[in-house]
């Protein structure tokens, strides 16, 4: 491609409404255009990348034995009411009405629709397992879109649906789509991790996310400093602790005037957090009142909490005048001596000894307090989120937190969907079978700047080969002034695509200033510059992109594709 013929637009200054690496760059290279709030055009340069990840995440669905299909974005709302979800998705769906009044919504998602048509087409186990993917436009209406393309409205996504007889055949699927997951982002050339997540309104049991680590990352990843463990912080499970120790103290009643939270009332006793424990009271979605007991260092995981059948999805915090009724003290002051509600407690707070805890009267906490032998022995459960320095879950090294983009999301649905929308077919016996569906998604857009918060620097973008817009560019210097530089300019050029080079030349006659920061803005990973002073030794320079300094080879195609190919 010569550049003089392609629409490129660079621009030297950072747009004020770029928050993220990401966002400035591909603005600035000119890969893409705001049209409106979290929508974006990609443009020439900026669509080259989107399709060079899409055809990676082509060949290894299809590898993995994925069929792919297209389904429409805009989808009728009685699928969705017959899933549920029609209410569940909240505002972040997009819905419609034709002009016959029916309503529909812009597809945030792809569940319903494929039960939908595998519910059409496919009658017996014989036609089982089977597993459709698609590369389609997604909306969903966040509240604040930001971030470019990395938390936009509107954005592309790749999303496949797996379909078995049973159980084992869902795992066995998993297992390959994993797999396949695992070549796209090796391929695409990024430091990642594959971490345990939560569910969430897709639904499932057992979920996986593909995290491109990036100081930036919306998500705080935990993960062992020494083994593999990795887990969103959502759902990172906490060690539980060993054996409690003995008893030692006797239960003291101390004065605590005015001290509420844990902090003040360790500061003022001088204990630390860790001997102190704390009672949240909560209301769950049927109206029922709990009582969670956490150590004082510790915060409340919502996520495992909804996971928790005593209490479940759509809790509250308790009104703190209905607590203060239940309790005859404020919030601030419980604890689980003489506790008016049973208690579950989180791991960690049921191992302590002699701890210190409200005394469920205003002004008063306990020291010395003893579970078994001051207050009943509760139930446990891990309630609290993990904290850096916890021994990781699998016994290996301790956690540590990083940073992630969140990339890829895979499920195993089980059969919440095809259960709720009654698709079945004839097992061997002939009688109804409801089958078992994962669900596996990659988001191709925010890929795109995911990648670029790993991979830049203070000029520029830096794309590996298998994605760049352009793997090598050709810049001549002198191209309108001398005649062996044109020459050999073209007849390097011609030879690149003859070997089957996607190969860019910087025909445009500008200086090798601005040469050079175009090609660096935008990401080339292998730049040849032809000049006189060279040729006169019969040498091209070449240089990689992440490379801090140039060097000479041979002024011959085979030498540059030696170093292409190398």
């Amino acid at each position: 491609m010569r550049l003089s013929r392609f629409p490129l637009a660079t621009a030297k200054e950072t747009p004020a409404d770029a928050e993220v690496v990401s966002h400035q760059l591909m603005q600035r290279a000119g890969y893409i255009r705001k049209l409106g709030s979290g929508l974006y055009t990609w443009m020439p340069i900026g669509l080259r990348v989107l399709r060079n990840i899409e055809r990676i995440v082509r060949e290894e669905m299809n590898r993995a034995g994925a069929v792919e299909l297209l389904m429409p974005s805009i989808q009728p709302a009685e699928l969705w009411q017959q899933s549920g979800r029609w209410t569940q998705m909240g505002a972040e769906m997009l819905r419609m009405q034709d002009r016959h009044g029916n309503d529909f919504c812009y597809g945030p998602t792809h569940e319903e629709v494929i039960v939908h048509h595998v519910k059409q087409d496919v009658r017996s186990y014989k036609q089982l397992p089977v597993n459709y993917y698609q590369v389609q436009t997604k909306f969903r209406d966040e509240r604040r879109p930001r971030f470019g393309v990395m938390r936009a409205r509107e954005f592309l996504m790749k999303d496949a649906y797996s379909f078995d007889t049973d159980e084992a055949g869902l795992v066995a699927a998993y297992g390959r789509m994993r797999e396949a997951y695992i070549r796209i982002f090796d391929r695409l050339g990024i430091d990642y991790r594959i971490v345990q997540a939560d569910a969430g309104n897709i639904g499932g049991n057992q979920s996986e996310e593909f995290h491109v680590l990036a100081g930036s990352g919306e998500d705080l990843l935990a993960v062992s400093d020494s083994g593999p463990y990795a887990a969103n912080v959502e759902a990172a499970v906490c060690a539980a602790p060993g054996p409690r120790v003995a008893a030692t103290r006797s239960l003291t009643d101390v004065a605590t005037p005015g001290q509420r939270t844990c902090e003040q009332v360790a500061t003022f006793l001088k204990v630390p957090l860790s001997g102190k424990v704390k009672l949240l009271v909560v209301r769950t979605a049927e109206g029922v009142l709990r009582a969670l007991a956490l150590r004082g260092d510790h915060q409340l995981n919502e996520v495992k909490a909804a996971r928790h059948p005593a209490i479940g999805a759509g809790f509250t915090l308790a009104d703190p005048d209905e607590v203060a009724t239940l309790f005859g003290c404020e919030v601030g002051y419980l604890g689980p001596v003489n506790c008016p509600l049973p208690v579950i407690a989180d791991h960690a707070a049921a191992a302590v000894a002699d701890f210190v805890c409200g005394a469920n009267r205003k002004d008063f906490h306990l020291q010395g307090v003893n579970w078994g032998r001051d207050c009943p022995e509760p139930e446990t459960a891990d309630l609290r989120n993990v904290v850096e320095g916890d021994p990781s879950p699998d016994g290996v090294g301790q956690i540590r937190f990083y940073r992630g983009i969140e990339g890829g999301h895979i499920f195993q649905l089980g059969r919440k969907y095809t259960e709720a929308m009654g698709l079945t077919v004839l097992d061997e016996q002939g009688q109804a079978l409801v089958p078992w569906m994962g669900c596996y998604g990659i988001g191709v857009s925010r890929l795109a700047a995911a990648i670029i918060e790993q991979r830049h620097d203070e000029r520029g973008m830096i794309w590996p080969l298998s994605v760049a817009p352009f793997p090598l560019i050709i810049c001549p210097i002198g191209l309108d002034k001398s005649e062996a530089v044109k020459t050999a300019a073209e007849s390097l050029y011609s030879g690149l695509q003859a070997a089957g080079v996607d190969v860019l030349i910087d025909d445009r006659g500008l200086r090798p200033g601005g040469m050079f920061a175009d090609a660096e803005l935008v990401g080339i990973p292998l730049r040849v510059t032809i000049g006189d002073k060279a040729l006169a030794d019969n040498q091209f320079e070449f240089k990689r992109r992440d490379a801090a300094d140039a060097e000479r080879i041979p002024a011959t195609v085979d030498a540059v594709l030696a170093q292409f190919r190398g």
